[in-house]
């Protein structure tokens, strides 16, 4: 039996919550896991605080010949090396373009303007 460690989706639409669990290759993405070893949640602002992983588990289970997958392996590699970065500064904040101001053009240059050729 191959085994993966990867996320099971337990969010809901534009809120996502995973669960990181060791699970057979071959099972659906939110079928039932073999054992369930930390939790993703990318909502929240601190980086630091969105994975939360049992990495001696991970560690019984990749010596055991279990698989991360990508996105999962990433996670593991910042765990260790302790590298999750800072959050970018808000951007700054912009004036709108003043509205273009009409002037009131006078009658005359009005009926003037359409006919060139005189």
């Amino acid at each position: 039996m191959a085994v993966r460690i990867r996320m099971r989706l337990h969010g809901r639409k534009h809120r996502p919550f995973f669960r990181i669990c060791v699970i057979d290759r071959q099972k659906a993405r939110d079928g039932l896991p073999i054992e369930e070893v930390g939790t993703y949640d990318p909502m929240v602002r601190d980086k630091a605080a969105r994975v939360k992983l049992d990495m001696e588990r991970v560690d019984f289970w990749i010596s055991k010949g279990a698989l991360p997958s990508d996105r999962v392996a990433t996670l593991i590699k910042k765990i260790k090396a302790n590298d999750f970065g800072s959050a970018k500064p808000a951007p700054e904040r912009v004036a709108p373009k003043p509205l273009p101001v009409e002037t009131p053009a006078a009658e005359g240059e009005a009926a003037a303007e359409p006919d060139a050729e005189g």
